[in-house]
């Protein structure tokens, strides 16, 4: 019988695991095609086994994963799909190439299922895709660069045309200059491959310029998904603002709603101060948090502005530049905010006005006060 039409066009990858042993491992995502997304989290965070249960070198306790309709895991219906049966791209830290073959081999070597000739020429089409000279495909890899031995492990990944790519940590043993024509290089084939790409990494910057979806995993579990700017601006708790890195990050007190529905305040409290002279701020209510709640909040680098003039209205906030670093062509800068006690702001500046952020400048900063996302604090 048939696949429904819908299932048939339906590329993307389907995830649900749920295991304590040997490691605690828990979550469920999607990646539809086209579309890479991330796993992000510190070490020993389950990334890379993750990973690992979606290539099929682990099986999961309970779990499935599914790619196209075709059920690659299911633990209820004893379905499990070893690796060589898997459609699946695998990119490697280490490149894993043979060093005693050349860059045209390793790439052949996952083709062993064609005619020596087609084997080869797939081969070359692919090596050539990414960019490798003919000299270049004639090299072992000991005579290759990092970046040229990374694009000879992702032509190896794409020649057995595979229906999920896999990175593990692809970009990390490169240099920058590599890693900036490696990104280049995943963007223009994100373009061409109509199929999930789930990258592993631990380089926030990397995963937010690169990914349409992050992950974030903490002690083997998901803790959150959904868009770069979705969770910078609204982290599910405070363990995810750490773990995704978002710098301003506070402290304080919900006193219930405003007047105007919809609203609520928010007093911005500092640890050995008095409490009650803390700014209040007006902020966004969803009507989740009980007056009272201790709480922390946080708000996104484009919800701060720097202003030449004194503070007027509310929301905005005397600071002085305690620290600016300028490196090439952006500046990352450190404010305290003279009017909240033993309180800084960071910030990520480019353009020529962030030349003139010096230590020890006096300036204003205003904080869109709709950008403020609060969440209650969980007692540990």
């Amino acid at each position: 019988m048939s696949e429904p039409a819908h299932l048939m066009d339906d590329r993307s990858l389907d995830v649900e695991i749920e295991q304590t042993l040997p490691m605690s491992l828990a979550g469920a995502f999607r990646c539809e095609p086209s579309e890479l997304l991330a796993l992000v989290g510190p070490s020993g965070a389950g990334k890379t086994s993750m990973l690992r249960v979606l290539a099929g070198l682990m099986r999961p306790e309970r779990g499935r994963v599914a790619v196209g309709g075709e059920v690659w895991c299911d633990t209820v219906r004893g379905i499990f799909l070893p690796p060589q049966r898997r459609h699946v791209g695998l990119v490697f830290q280490n490149y894993a190439l043979m060093p005693h073959l050349s860059a045209l081999d390793n790439v052949a070597l996952s083709l062993l299922h064609l005619p020596r000739r087609a084997r080869m020429a797939q081969a070359r089409h692919w090596l050539e895709h990414m960019h490798l000279t003919p000299e270049q495909l004639s090299r072992r890899p000991a005579a290759l660069s990092g970046g040229q031995q990374q694009r000879v492990a992702v032509a190896r990944a794409l020649a057995r045309e595979p229906r999920l790519l896999l990175l593990d940590e692809p970009f990390s043993a490169v240099d920058q200059m590599s890693r900036q024509a490696l990104y280049r290089l995943l963007a223009d084939l994100r373009r061409e491959l109509a199929i999930p790409i789930v990258l592993v990494t631990h380089d926030l910057n990397e995963a937010r310029m690169l990914a349409d979806k992050l992950v974030v995993m903490d002690a083997g579990r998901v803790l959150q998904q959904g868009s770069p700017t979705t969770i910078h601006r609204a982290p599910r708790n405070a363990r995810v603002a750490d773990l995704v890195g978002i710098h301003n990050h506070f402290h304080g007190l919900w006193m219930g709603p405003a007047e105007q529905a919809g609203w609520g305040l928010l007093r911005w409290t500092q640890k050995g101060a008095d409490s009650s002279r803390a700014p209040l701020l007006r902020v966004r209510d969803k009507g989740r948090i009980p007056t009272g709640q201790p709480v922390s909040w946080v708000i996104p680098g484009d919800g701060i502005t720097v202003l030449d003039r004194q503070p007027v209205a509310a929301g905005e906030f005397r600071a002085e530049v305690t620290e600016a670093r300028h490196l090439g062509e952006i500046t990352l800068a450190t404010l305290a905010l003279t009017d909240v006690r033993e309180t800084h702001l960071r910030l990520t500046l480019s353009g020529p006005q962030r030349l003139r952020f010096v230590a020890g400048t006096t300036l204003c900063v205003r904080l869109d006060l709709e950008l403020i996302h609060v969440m209650p604090l969980r007692p540990r």
